[in-house]
């Protein structure tokens, strides 16, 4: 088993949310944010550049949210895992990102053990 934190970038518009999703998941002894974005073009940028063990992305930012983000990535070959996180609990969102390769989504607001595990999931989660 690894001793190696789980390395994590965080996207989304807002500081406050960015913010407050560094300080959920650096209080976790296995967790570690190496980045954090407010755009899209950060967010791909950022990933691509600390390859992170997991993502988790607003699915709404400007220019294109979340499934923007799955996209480029997808282009690039960049095959990092992905956690929609969402104020919206809706099955649109849902279905797009989804079928953009995320496979975690987590509604803002739940409780933050629910965050938690949804980065862990999203890391232990075989790859197809």
């Amino acid at each position: 088993m690894s001793t190696e934190p789980v390395r994590v970038v965080i996207a989304d518009d807002e500081l406050l949310i960015r913010e407050a999703l560094r300080a959920v998941l650096e209080a976790e002894a296995d967790l570690v944010v190496v980045a954090d974005a407010a755009t899209v073009d950060e967010a791909v940028a950022l990933i691509g550049q600390h390859r992170p063990d997991v993502a988790v992305i607003d699915v709404r930012m400007p220019t294109g949210g979340g499934v923007e983000v799955a996209r480029r990535l997808a282009r690039l070959g960049i095959g990092t895992p992905l956690v929609a996180f969402s104020a919206y609990d809706d099955a649109g969102n849902r279905k797009l990102m989804r079928n953009a390769g995320v496979g975690e989504y987590v509604i803002k607001g739940m409780p933050n053990a629910e965050l938690v595990s949804a980065v862990r999931r999203a890391v232990n989660a075989p790859v197809s």
